[in-house]
C-alpha cells in the first residue's frame, strides 16, 4: 500500500505537460520503485523503530538525463516527496534531512540508472522535522524556533488579520518538537483543538492558524 502511493506521487510526472517526454524510456517510476526498494533493503533499527536512508544518489545515463533536464528540479521535488511518503507508510525514520542527488553516470547506457542510500545524521544531531506550508513552501526546522506571524521577518509569514503579529513558536524540545502559541488573539489549533502553551508535535499533525493549515512533518 505504501509503495502504491510512492508509485502515484511519481506518476503525476507523466501527466500534462510531462507526457510527451515520458512515452519512451526510461519512467520515474522506476526511479521510485528503486529509492523504495533502497529504502526497505537498508533499514535498519534505531532507539525509535525502524530508521530508513535519508540521502540518495542516483545516476543517470547522458541520454536520460538530457531527456529529463528541462524538467530536473521538478523530478528531483517529487522524489523527494515521494520518498517521504514511502517514510509515512511504512512508519520509518530518519536520522537528517531527505537528501536525493541525480548525476551523470557516463559509462551507464540509456534506460540503466544507479541507486544508492544511507544514512547521513542531522548536522549537529538532535531531532529533524519541517512545516509543509500551504502551496507546497517547506520549512526545515532546525536549533532555532521557526516563527510564525503576521510580521514579514517572521519564518512563516501569514498574510492573514485572524493571525497575531508573531502568532506562535515552533521549538526544538530534545528529540522532539512543540508549538508554542505566543499569546495569540484568536489560538492556535493542533488537529482540530486549542492548545494551551505548547503541545508536542507528532508526524501529520495539523496546525491551524488563522485561515492557514500547516503540517508538521518528521523529516
Amino acid at each position: 500500500m505504501g509503495l502504491q502511493r510512492f508509485e502515484r506521487g511519481l506518476e503525476r510526472l507523466v501527466e500534462g505537460v510531462f507526457a510527451k517526454a515520458f512515452r519512451s524510456g526510461l519512467q520515474p517510476v522506476e526511479l521510485g520503485r528503486r529509492l523504495a526498494r533502497e529504502m526497505d533493503l537498508r533499514r535498519t533499527v534505531g532507539v525509535n523503530g525502524l530508521v530508513a536512508p535519508n540521502h540518495f544518489q542516483i545516476a543517470l545515463s547522458t541520454a536520460d538525463s538530457d531527456r529529463f533536464a528541462s524538467f530536473m528540479d521538478a523530478l528531483h521535488r517529487e522524489l523527494v516527496e515521494t520518498v517521504r511518503e514511502h517514510a509515512r507508510a511504512e512508519r520509518y525514520t530518519f536520522l537528517g534531512p531527505v537528501e536525493v542527488e541525480l548525476a551523470v553516470e557516463p559509462h551507464l547506457t540509456k534506460g540503466m540508472f544507479l541507486v544508492n542510500g544511507e544514512m547521513r545524521e542531522q548536522p549537529g544531531g538532535g531531532a529533524i522535522g519541517s512545516l509543509l506550508l500551504p502551496g507546497g513552501r517547506r520549512v526545515q526546522l532546525g536549533d532555532q524556533p521557526a516563527s510564525i506571524g503576521r510580521l514579514p521577518e517572521c519564518d512563516v509569514a501569514l498574510s492573514d488579520p485572524n493571525v497575531s503579529r508573531r502568532h506562535a513558536e515552533v521549538r526544538r524540545d530534545g528529540n522532539e518538537f512543540v508549538i508554542v502559541d505566543l499569546g495569540s488573539t484568536n489560538g492556535t489549533k493542533v488537529n482540530g483543538s486549542y492548545i494551551t502553551g505548547s503541545r508536542r508535535l507528532h508526524e501529520g499533525d495539523e496546525i491551524v492558524i488563522g485561515g492557514s493549515t500547516i503540517r508538521f512533518e518528521g523529516s
